[in-house]
This record gives C-alpha cells, sequence and structure tokens, in this order.
C-alpha cells in the first residue's frame, strides 16, 4: 500500500543511465532558478519604502536613487557569479569559492549560511506567496500558516517527482509572473506620460527631508538589497544544466539579472510616482496593481501570478540545496545521506529535510514574512561577501588574462555586499542577531561530523585497525519463551552450524512456570542445556544480558565468539505486529551496542 502511494505521489523509478534526461535547457533553468530572485520583486521594493517611512512620505523619493545603487550591486554580482560559474564549472558556488580561496574555515561559513538560507527561502518564499493571497482575500488571513504548511508539501512533492518535471510544472507561473508585471509595469507608464495616473501625490526628486541621514540611507539600501537574494543559486546548479552547462548557466544567469533589473526598477519608480505607502495586510505590489487597473480581472491576474511566483520561489531552494548538501556531504561536514539519489535521480533526502525544516521555520515564525526576511537576506550576503573575497584572491594568485578587471569587478562587488552585511547587523541586530549564534554551532556540527567520519575511517582501514580476534569456536545462546515451532526452526539453524555448545535461556516470571517448562524441554531437547534465569522484576533483558556477560568472560579465555541467536515470528500483514509485544526487537536492539558479541536473528513466517 505505502509504495503504491509512494509511486502515484512521485512517479515510477528511473533507472540511473536516465540521469542525463533529467537536465535542465535554458528556459526551464531560467524559471525554476531564478523564481527566487525575481519573486523578491514583489517585496523587495516594499523593504526600501518600510524604511523611509520612518521619516514620512516625503522621503520616498530616495527610493529612486536607493534603487540604483541596488541594480550597481546587481551588476557587479552577476559579473562576479559569470566568473565563477566559468572557474567552478561543477557547481558548489560559494562554498567551494571560499574552502579553495580563503580557506576551510571560511568555506565552511559560507556553506552553513547558504544551507540556512536555502530553508529561509522556502519559508520566506511561501509566506510571502501566502501574503498575497491574503491581500487579495481578506478573509483567509487567519489561515496563513496552514496555507502556506499545504504549499510547501505541495512544493516538496513536485520536486521529488524529478527536476525536469518541477520545472515543466513551475516554468508557466513564473513567465506568466513576469508577463503580468511587464504588463503592470508598461500601463502604468502608460498612464504617467498620457497623464491619466495619479499626480501630485509624490514630493519631487531631490525635495530637502528633514531626519535623512547616511545612516537611514544605508539602511534603505540593505533593506532593498533583499531583491537581489537567490542570485548565487545558479553558481550552485550547474550540474544540473544540459551540455555546454557553464555556457548554459551563465546564459541563464545573464537573462535572470537583465529580467530582476527591469522589473525591480519599474516598480520602484511606479511606487514612487504613484506614492504608495506600505500597509500591514496589502503588499506594494497589489496597491501599484489596484492604483493601475483597479479591482477588475487584471488586479487579481497580476495577484494570482504574483502569489504563485512567490510561492513557487521556494523551488529555487530545492534545485540548490541538495546541490549544496552534496558538496558539504563529500567533504564528509554533513550526514553522506545527502549524496544518494532517489528513485526519481534527484537528491530526495535533501529535498524532504529542507521541506520539514521549511514548516518548522513557518510555524514557528506564524507565517510572518517580515520577521524572517532580514535573517534571510544576511544570511546570503556573508556568502556573496565570502565569494568576491575569494574570487579576488584566486585572481590575485593566479593572474589570467584579463585579471586585472576581473580582480576590480569582484572587488567592487566585495565591498558592496560587506557593506550591505555591516548594516543589517547595525540596523537590525535584534532579527539578525541569530546568526552570530547559529553560525558557530553549524560550524562545530561540521567539524563534529567530519570527525566522526575520519574516525569510522580509521578503524575500518585495514592498515591501521586493530587486528582481529582469532575465533576458536563458537557458544550459541538461544533465548526461548516457549516450546514452538518458531524455537524449532531457530534450534535446527545453530545446530547446523556445528557450534562449540549451544544454551537456551528462559526467562519466567514465577517459580511453577519454571520448574514446569524445564520438565517439557528436557522431555523435547535432552541434547540442549537449558539456563532458566527467574526474573522476580518481570524483565527481560536485565537478567539475560547479566548471563552474556558470565559467559562472554568465560568464553574469552578459550577465544570462544559468543553470538545470540534470537528467534523472531515475522506476521503475514505488517499490522498485526502491534498485536504482539515485539520482545525479539527490544533484545536486538539492547544488543547491538554490546561489544564482542554477535546477534542473530532467525525469522518465521506465519502463513496466516
Amino acid at each position: 500500500m505505502f509504495a503504491s502511494i509512494k509511486r502515484f505521489l512521485i512517479g515510477r523509478p528511473l533507472k540511473s543511465n536516465e540521469l542525463g534526461e533529467q537536465k535542465l535547457n535554458k528556459l526551464k533553468a531560467l524559471a525554476i532558478l531564478s523564481s527566487d530572485a525575481l519573486s523578491s520583486v514583489a517585496y523587495g521594493p516594499e523593504q526600501i519604502l518600510l524604511v523611509l517611512m520612518t521619516v514620512g512620505a516625503v522621503a520616498f523619493w530616495y527610493s529612486i536613487p536607493i534603487a540604483v545603487g541596488v541594480l550597481i550591486l546587481l551588476t557587479a554580482l552577476i559579473l562576479s557569479y559569470r566568473q565563477i560559474i566559468f572557474a567552478y564549472p561543477h557547481g558548489g558556488g560559494a562554498y567551494v569559492v571560499s574552502k579553495q580561496n580563503l580557506g576551510i574555515y571560511p568555506g565552511l561559513i559560507a556553506g552553513g549560511s547558504l544551507l540556512v538560507d536555502y530553508i529561509l527561502t522556502v519559508a520566506v518564499s511561501v509566506s510571502a506567496g501566502t501574503d498575497a493571497i491574503t491581500s487579495a482575500f481578506p478573509a483567509l488571513h487567519d489561515h496563513t500558516v496552514l496555507i502556506a504548511v499545504a504549499f510547501v508539501i505541495f512544493i516538496t512533492l513536485l520536486n521529488l517527482r524529478g527536476v525536469t518535471e518541477s520545472a515543466s510544472v513551475l516554468a508557466y507561473p513564473v513567465y506568466l509572473f513576469v508577463l503580468a508585471l511587464f504588463i503592470l509595469i508598461g500601463a502604468g507608464l502608460y498612464n504617467i506620460i498620457s497623464g491619466s495616473g495619479p499626480s501630485g501625490v509624490h514630493a519631487p526628486l531631490g525635495t530637502p527631508v528633514a531626519g535623512v541621514g547616511l545612516f537611514l540611507l544605508l539602511r534603505a539600501f540593505a533593506s532593498g538589497s533583499s531583491a537581489l537574494t537567490g542570485v548565487e543559486a545558479i553558481s550552485n546548479a550547474i550540474p544540473n544544466f544540459e551540455d555546454p552547462a557553464p555556457k548554459n548557466a551563465a546564459k541563464t544567469l545573464t537573462a535572470m539579472g537583465l529580467l530582476l533589473g527591469l522589473l525591480f526598477s519599474g516598480i520602484v519608480f511606479l511606487a514612487y510616482y504613484y506614492g504608495i505607502t506600505p500597509r500591514p495586510e496589502v503588499t506594494v505590489v497589489s496597491e501599484i496593481a489596484e492604483a493601475t487597473f483597479g479591482r477588475n480581472f487584471m488586479y487579481y491576474f497580476i495577484q494570482g501570478t504574483t502569489a504563485l511566483i512567490l510561492i513557487l520561489a521556494a523551488n529555487t531552494g530545492y534545485s540548490a540545496f541538495p546541490l549544496l548538501a552534496v558538496n558539504l556531504a563529500q567533504d564528509k561536514f554533513i550526514p553522506r545521506m545527502f549524496t544518494v539519489r532517489g528513485d526519481r535521480l534527484g537528491y530526495s533526502n535533501g529535498i524532504i529535510i529542507l521541506g520539514v525544516l521549511s514548516i518548522l521555520l513557518i510555524i514557528v515564525f506564524k507565517g510572518q514574512t517580515e520577521h524572517l526576511i532580514p535573517l534571510y537576506a544576511v544570511g546570503v550576503f556573508i556568502p556573496f561577501t565570502l565569494s568576491q573575497t575569494g574570487m579576488m584572491m584566486k585572481w590575485k594568485r593566479e593572474k589570467p588574462e584579463g585579471w586585472a578587471l576581473k580582480l576590480t569587478i569582484n572587488s567592487a562587488g566585495a565591498l558592496i555586499s560587506l557593506l550591505v552585511t555591516i548594516m543589517f547587523f547595525l540596523t537590525k541586530f535584534t532579527q539578525v542577531w541569530t546568526v552570530l549564534v547559529f553560525l558557530p554551532l553549524i560550524i562545530l556540527l561540521f567539524h563534529r561530523i567530519r570527525k566522526h567520519y575520519e574516525a569510522v575511517g580509521d578503524q575500518l582501514r585495514l592498515t591501521t585497525c586493530e587486528p582481529a580476534l582469532t575465533i576458536e569456536g563458537n557458544v550459541m545462546i538461544l533465548p526461548v519463551a516457549g516450546i514452538t515451532h518458531v524455537v524449532e526452526n531457530s534450534l535446527n539453524y545453530v545446530k547446523s552450524l556445528a557450534p562449540h555448545q549451544i544454551i537456551a535461556v528462559h526467562i519466567p516470571f514465577d517459580r511453577e512456570n519454571e520448574a514446569e517448562f524445564q520438565e517439557k524441554w528436557k522431555a523435547w531437547q535432552p541434547d540442549v542445556r537449558l539456563v532458566t534465569l527467574h526474573s522476580p522484576y518481570r524483565s527481560i533483558i536485565q537478567p539475560l544480558t547479566k548471563f552474556i556477560d558470565t559467559v562472554q568472560r568465560k568464553a574469552g579465555e578459550s577465544n570462544y565468539q559468543v553470538t545470540v541467536v534470537i528467534p523472531q515470528f515475522i506476521p503475514k500483514k505488517g499490522w498485526h505486529n502491534i498485536l504482539h509485544n515485539q520482545s525479539s526487537l527490544l533484545i536486538r536492539a539492547h544488543l547491538l551496542y554490546r561489544r564482542n558479541v554477535i546477534v542473530t536473528t532467525v525469522p518465521y513466517h506465519l502463513k496466516k
């Protein structure tokens, strides 16, 4: 039944040689890897206005020069990540760049930040998309968390079906969103040019505003830079592209930068010209669409596509998180299960873990996007800074042709990214201070995991591990609860191994049953030694463990191996297991952690 449900939800298994068919062309890659960056247009401009609003609506004209600064940073990041794509064509992005050029600790900081950032990508995107839905339908506002969780489950299942299948579904909403915003921006500009749009509600550019200082402008710039989150995703996901992967990834990155720059500029300008003031339960895009079209079909079309891309922007996290996890797992910093491909050739463990953690974040923060965005943004600007700095070191060390220009681009990107990161800590410390806590903890966890893997490798390696013990014979201990076919089956198996000695162990809870069982056993198996261990406290494991310890000490003196053979019957139907006490499972689970004791289970399958 479980297998049938699994096949229905994620599809039939794919063969390993079908992996090439799971690669993305540029159009599909642009949709699923750029959706995070493009969707941030829906909340990036709003973050600028929220900061400027503390001074007053008259300060909104500053959003124009601030947007120019964001576009300069976007250009530097696009040019830099194009260089990263060609320099590191196997993916890994900021983690690989930082690790190879700055050292292991900067690499782990970048990798840890991005892992957390992709979890936040899913939580922020889905929460923002839910906000867009509740803006259009206020009656749903009380169900924000439930709606967001349902969307995360849906996107997780979609990604478990495979890269190409999820891309085929997600490409349409992304391009519909781009079309909708271009229509909105075009209609807004037409209204302005024709004089039919709102007029006189915005302060002219250059209007003096009391209370506006450099610190406030930098704070607004840092907030607006949240629109650049997701720019790095393409450099992490190069292995998902069709060949030639680096060239296709670079073209996709450029296209994403152009679209992001045009949409961001258009929304910022319309918000300024219309004199849009952010409101708690209505997004800026919603206000612009209503001012441009009114509450008609186009308004709901824009709100619908905005909600869709905000929700589906989470797919960028699902595309990049598993591939980053693979790089970290290959370096032994996170569990190796992240390197295993699932039935549909995707890294399903990474997809599932990402979905679960994102749901937890949404529940903890109650789906409030504004509480997540600062933490989300600072989590990506740390890797931005490190990757740019790493590329600077690479060009200075290698000095390839044209290295001076490349160094200049990366230096500018590193400086601006560092400035944005500092501003986030200075202006939003109460919202981002947790970064200073979880990053050291994540790095510590990385090192503990790697230390474990190294210790395991040292102990398993034939050249370094302890010499194997010489075994002269086997002492077989057989716990028995009664005289049944299950015990008979296990005894026959044990006798076939010709052990040195067989000891059957029975653990009664009262004396009457003890004597009765001994008589029955002697009549049934007179050649097999029976030991009864009375248990007045009704425990099976404690007396059995003590007996095994005693036998083990005596057997060790003669180089005999102690093996515990556990009889176990297997019901015909799985749900029948809950009707039995599972003593054999408890014994096995306990004994597996005892040194120098071999545990063997002999199953007996019931027929009805």
